[in-house]
């Protein structure tokens, strides 16, 4: 009896191990026999345009360092950081006291030099009738004539000092050499200012900003046809250019580059390009940071998603289906320029075939038998996989 109820409690336990056996194996040669769903394309040839991005250095049209050019102490400080001015408007005002005394000596050095000369011509005019008479010698008389000439001489020299005097003292009012914005006041008042001392302030005409960037002599000399034409003619010749700023949203106004140096920097091989940009609404500040993306126009190029790739050894690859729908490795080379999404492929596809778009490396290997997805499958893909995330 006991061997009996063994055997009938073995015997569920094997059927049960069997159909999951079979079941098991008849998946596996169904996805052998069937093969895998996937997305594929057929290469084309077709156009796009990408850009190309360059780190830049954002510059006002002028800048200009506000330094004094008397020195003394600040007294007044008559504007604020960021505050807009005009030229010529007061920024800082300097102490006059000696300024101002040094004009009333000079001014006191001109009467006096004047009382001279008045002297010096009513000798030169008494010895003159002297000489005439033949009462004094001709000496004493060209005496007295450069007495006169030293007399003018120096009030001439009196009267130059006022004038520096004066225009010294029109020094202590600092003010804005150009329309612009205030940038910062590292002193205030109280704190001792010079010619030769660190600026007061940086007024920045910012109604303009340069972008200055590099370009190596590869990109240069594409840019020129490789040379035959001239720096003016590939200036006038370059497309508008655009501004990513540093969160990332473009400028809404286009550029124009402007300007190519004509030397380039032999530790790294790049040569500044400067581009301008109209600044209406003052919303680009000289010293911050953007990069310059300048448009690429691609005609007859072959497009494949970056999706579509794999990498090896920094060499990538796509899967093409042959003859038989079979998932063959092929190493392709893709252009350094892309937009993140595509890639440009220059070598290794040829109009006609076709490539894997949807899960390389995932379930799609090299010898995978793919059967290609209908058009509307494919696009329904992405969304149903949306949805599944929420």
């Amino acid at each position: 009896m006991k061997k009996i109820k063994l055997t009938c409690r073995v015997l569920p336990i094997v059927g049960a191990l069997a159909m999951v056996m079979t079941s098991c194996g008849g998946s596996q040669q169904q996805q052998m026999g069937g093969g895998v769903e996937a997305a594929t394309m057929t290469v084309a040839l077709s156009e796009t345009s990408l850009f190309s991005e360059y780190p830049a250095v954002i510059k006002g049209k002028v800048d200009v360092q506000v330094r004094p050019q008397v020195s003394g102490f600040i007294t007044k400080v008559c504007v604020s950081e960021g505050e807009t001015v005009r030229k010529g408007q007061l920024l800082f005002v300097i102490d006059q006291v000696q300024l101002q005394a040094a004009v009333r000596t000079a001014e006191a050095q001109v009467v006096s030099a004047r009382s001279n000369v008045a002297t010096c011509e009513l000798t030169e005019k008494n010895k003159k009738q002297l000489r005439e008479k033949n009462i004094i010698s001709d000496y004493e008389y060209q005496t007295a004539v450069l007495a006169l000439e030293s007399a003018r001489a120096a009030l001439n020299q009196a009267e130059q000092s006022l004038i520096n005097a004066k225009k010294n003292l029109s020094y202590a009012n600092v003010t804005s050499p150009v329309d612009g914005v205030v940038g910062s006041i590292p002193n205030r008042e109280g704190s001792l200012a010079g010619p030769s001392m660190a600026p007061l302030t940086t007024v920045c005409d910012i109604s303009e900003v340069y972008a200055y960037f590099s370009l190596n002599e590869k990109e240069l000399l594409n840019m020129s046809n490789n040379g035959a034409n001239s720096a003016s003619a590939s200036i006038k010749g370059f497309p508008e250019v655009s501004l990513r700023l540093a969160n990332g949203a473009i400028y809404d106004l286009k550029g124009k580059v402007e300007t190519i140096s004509g030397v380039i920097d032999s530790s790294t091989g790049a040569s500044s390009v400067r581009a301008m940009f109209k600044n209406t609404n003052n919303m680009l500040r000289s010293g911050s940071t953007a990069s310059v993306l300048i448009p690429n126009d691609y005609k007859d190029v072959v497009i494949i998603p970056q999706g579509a790739t794999y990498e090896i050894q920094d060499k990538k690859f796509v899967y093409c289906l042959n003859d038989s729908s079979v998932a063959v490795a092929t190493p392709i080379t893709v252009s350094p320029v892309n937009d993140g999404k595509t890639y440009i492929v220059t070598e290794g596809l040829k109009v006609g075939d076709k490539v894997v778009t949807e899960g390389v490396g995932v379930k799609v290997r090299a010898g995978t038998h793919v059967i290609a997805k209908q058009p509307e499958a494919a696009a329904a893909a992405p969304a149903e996989e949306k949805g599944s995330d929420k």
